[in-house]
């Protein structure tokens, strides 16, 4: 019986991946509040956010997405998961592709890249006057 209601397939890659990435039960801080939003009567009564805190990252997620306090604790699970991957692996990545894509902007172009560009708007400028009528000038 998996403890959230998803298939136990799901469950199990969840467990697989918390613990590819080093992540364990233990690790989790888990507080359950009151939602907002959508749902009625329900989301007034019953804890169903769940809050989960990662103490040795420091991370912290809330999950409101569903009505369900067991789907969303599997949902802020995988959510929390995400960030952790994030941190660990793509962060850097991510930091590098940013700069290359600045860099890549302040870059001078090239003297044919510049004729190229101005051409086209000496050929937009054209298009653009012949649309004026004829007596304009």
């Amino acid at each position: 019986m998996s403890a959230f209601p998803v298939s136990l397939e799901k469950s199990n890659q969840l467990a697989q991946r918390m613990a590819a990435l080093g992540v364990s039960e233990a690790d989790l801080e888990e507080t359950f509040v009151r939602s907002g939003g959508h749902g009625g009567q329900n989301v007034n009564k019953t804890s169903t956010c769940v809050m989960l805190v990662h103490r040795s990252t420091g991370l912290q997620v809330k999950c409101q997405e569903t009505r369900q306090q067991g789907l969303n604790r599997f949902i802020a699970r995988r959510l929390l998961l995400d960030k952790i991957e994030e941190k660990q692996n793509g962060y850097v990545a991510a930091q590098r592709a940013e700069i290359e894509k600045i860099r890549r902007q302040k870059r001078k172009r090239s003297r044919r890249a510049k004729d190229r560009m101005l051409a086209g708007k000496s050929h937009h400028a054209a298009k653009k006057a012949s649309r004026r009528p004829v007596g304009a000038e």
